[in-house]
């Protein structure tokens, strides 16, 4: 026996112990993840509410490589940029993954020489953040981009963007929302009007940012503390930031002293007011707040400014309501193309970014909640038989329903009980079953079942397909 142990312990040696080896982890990479079909169901369904409404309002598609030019990306994004994944090099090129599709629209728009576009791009992102993923926050992650390129007349475009907006969150059912706007310039007119050195206007503006998420005591400490602004101009924006309204609000700020003064604040007040005409044309300024504290921080934009967010959910299902925050958000960057032109031909643009992870955890807890019956296929029918030996009728049948474009199932067994077929349909929502047997084949025809009210009809085989798409077309 001795002899038989050493031998297998050395065969064990041989075959390397399992000291070394390293356990396996199954898991998905931090800030991403799986779709089970259910989920991508209802993403599909929210993509399909986004694109109808991009292509209501005469957008083209474009896609972009998913990973820039480390240069492309480098300088655009202000304090975000640390956030960027960087590629190990390959062969040559210092690459990043793209951080958003805004950065790579402007760099196709110089590339290509395009100076007026309207377009949306749909597609995944990266970042390097830690992220929350119960609040829809992630490193991968998909975004749904409008925008519009070109030198039209002031505001027109801009209201559309704000439109689109409140089109898809009206139509997503997402529940009570608001749109905050303002102005890149105004912003600034109100930083210098304070006191704010001009060395100091973005990093302040990222402050003034974090006032949906932190009181104004602690964005006022930050701004004193960590970035060297004087009290009192830190107090003197505070007077401002804290302001929001409508047409009311701009009219009293074209009369504030100070900011009046400033040249480019004025111009952007003027346009505020001419955007609210147009908001108020289109049916939707009572959705809309003109916000001082909306600062967005991008180091991209230079005008206008926007972003929607929902507000506190009811919810009889959940102790705490869920307070997801923004869910769209966009302005315009004239700047940009200008970037990536070697002659700096400016390209005045402006678009909207739609959060479709946040929408989409919000519908997903709103399933779960009311436990609706998610169907993941689109299956018409399935091709069943009721006795045995008919496996080659039901493929020839299926094999007519697929040429003719009908979504159409057959179960993979010989002689299938036809309990199991029926039950098949239950379980994935099929509404129709289609039944070959020997009379039916005999007479022609084909017993089509409503699986919901159990009803049968005899079908004659030609007008099958018709009669299949009569009943499940959609009401």
């Amino acid at each position: 026996i001795a002899k038989e142990v050493a031998k297998l312990l050395e065969m064990k040696a041989q075959l390397g112990g399992d000291e070394g080896k390293h356990k396996f982890v199954l898991k998905t990479p931090k800030g991403t993840r799986d779709y089970s079909p259910k989920q991508m169901a209802i993403r599909e369904r929210v993509f399909n509410a986004i694109i109808t409404c991009f292509k209501r309002h005469g957008a083209e598609v474009i896609d972009t490589p998913v990973f820039e030019l480390k240069e492309t990306l480098t300088g655009k994004y202000g304090e975000d940029s640390k956030l960027i994944y960087d590629l190990k090099d390959q062969g040559g090129e210092l690459l990043s993954l793209r951080y958003d599709l805004t950065v790579p629209f402007a760099r196709y728009l110089a590339m290509n020489k395009i100076t007026n576009i309207k377009r949306y791009h749909i597609a995944k992102v990266y970042r390097r953040d830690n992220p929350a993923m119960t609040r829809g926050r992630y490193r991968e992650f998909y975004q749904c981009d409008f925008d519009i390129a070109g030198q039209f007349d002031p505001m027109i475009p801009d209201a559309e963007c704000l439109k689109i907006v409140h089109e898809i969150l009206s139509d997503l059912q997402l529940g009570d929302f608001l749109i905050k706007v303002n102005d890149r310039r105004i912003l600034d007119g109100m930083f210098a009007v304070c006191g704010v050195p001009d060395s100091k206007f973005r990093t302040i503006c990222s402050s003034v940012d974090k006032l949906d998420k932190m009181p104004w005591e602690e964005v006022r400490s930050e701004m004193v503390g960590e970035k060297g602004l004087s009290p009192e101009a830190a107090d003197h924006i505070g007077e401002y930031v804290q302001l929001h309204g409508g047409l009311d609000l701009i009219e009293r700020l074209l009369q504030d002293p100070k900011l009046s003064q400033h040249k480019l604040a004025k111009e952007g007040l003027g346009d505020m007011k001419l955007l609210f005409e147009y908001l108020t044309l289109f049916g939707i300024a009572g959705k809309i707040s003109f916000d001082l504290s909306l600062a967005r921080g991008l180091d991209y934009y230079t005008g206008v400014i926007f972003e929607a967010v929902l507000l506190q959910q009811e919810n009889d299902h959940v102790e705490e309501s869920v307070s997801v925050g923004s869910v769209a958000g966009g302005g315009r960057y004239d700047g940009l193309v200008g970037m990536f032109d070697p002659k700096g031909r400016k390209v005045p643009c402006v678009g909207v970014s739609i959060g479709i992870e946040r929408i989409f955890s919000i519908l997903e807890q709103r399933v779960e909640a009311s436990e609706e019956k998610i169907r993941t296929t689109e299956t018409q029918v399935l091709v069943a038989s009721a006795q045995k030996k008919l496996l080659e009728e039901r493929l020839k049948l299926i094999s007519e329903l697929w040429d003719a474009g009908i979504k159409a199932e057959v179960l993979y067994k010989k002689n299938p009980k036809l309990l199991n077929q029926l039950q098949y349909c239950e379980d994935t929502g099929i509404p129709l079953v289609a039944i070959v047997g020997e009379q039916e084949l005999k007479d022609g025809v084909v017993k089509l079942r409503v699986v919901a009210t159990r009803e049968e009809v005899n079908v004659r085989r030609e007008s099958l397909v018709e009669e299949i798409r009569m009943r499940t077309s959609r009401p």
